[in-house]
């Protein structure tokens, strides 16, 4: 495991992460929406993230997904009820992951959703298994992006899909702009749009779209931001005001760097 994936599993198994993205995010998703007016909320735009690219999936009779940073499970839990999909959630954070096997046997979907404690740098699933690879704003906690994609292929069975959304930087992103954000999620670098085509494409991959939605990015933070200033007094008493003000400062650097398109996100989704 990369020093980076550490930091990102004992972050997320910390008490103020994991009480602040369950009440935030309510519970189930834990990656940027997708919003159609000022009104929505984070849980029913994180929503609307997932039927998204859910819908973008050519899938026939086969229908075995991987989620890799899968998180609370909402993803996995809305695949395995709506499309009939036998879902494995790999996920490094213990306290997401338990959290995750109790939605998921409450919602009586514990026979198609199984979760694993696991490091997509090294995916402990063996070779061509997976119809779909999908990840949500999660290998952006990668130390090893290469090696992350290199896993992706390995898992994938001939003509599966790689979808996923990620936290990336603009090719040109100055560095006085990036490093708050760095050192914020403890990385030492960002991942590109440019850089996961060259990626996917030495490796073999097809690239089926690119959809380029750094504005989602601004209003989700955006939200965010609101949701901690209005919810202040209640969420700390959950989490340290210590880690919520930080929080706050974190998401006006997002929202800055967003709204310059040097901070990007966007939905990618590949064959092989």
């Amino acid at each position: 495991m990369s020093q980076v994936v550490s930091k990102a599993r004992d972050y997320y198994n910390s008490t103020n992460a994991d009480q602040f993205y369950a009440k935030v995010w309510g519970g189930e998703d834990i990656h940027v929406g997708l919003y159609e007016g000022e009104d929505d909320s984070i849980y029913d735009a994180s929503r609307r993230t997932v039927h998204k690219m859910a819908s973008l999936l050519e899938l026939g009779s086969s229908r075995r997904v991987l989620d890799i940073g899968s998180g609370y499970g909402g993803a996995a839990r809305y695949l395995a009820e709506t499309l009939d999909c036998q879902v494995d959630c790999l996920n490094l954070s213990e306290a997401q992951n338990d959290r995750n096997r109790e939605l998921t046997k409450s919602q009586g979907l514990d026979k198609q959703v199984q979760v694993f404690e696991g490091n997509f740098e090294d995916m402990p699933f063996g070779d061509n298994l997976y119809d779909v690879v999908w990840s949500q704003d999660a290998i952006v906690h990668s130390g090893n992006r290469t090696k992350v994609v290199e896993e992706v292929y390995r898992v994938l069975n001939k003509g599966g899909q790689f979808i996923f959304t990620d936290l990336m930087r603009s090719e040109d992103c100055p560095q006085d702009v990036l490093q708050p954000i760095l050192d914020r999620l403890h990385l030492d670098s960002m991942g590109s749009i440019e850089f996961y085509q060259r990626t996917a494409k030495n490796l073999g991959f097809e690239e089926v779209q690119v959809i380029k939605l750094t504005e989602q990015l601004v209003n989700h933070y955006s939200h965010v931001l609101k949701g901690i200033e209005t919810n202040y007094e209640e969420l700390s008493s959950m989490s340290d005001k210590d880690y919520l003000d930080g929080q706050k400062q974190g998401l006006r650097h997002w929202i800055d760097a967003g709204s310059q398109d040097y901070i990007q996100w966007g939905i990618m989704h590949f064959r092989k």
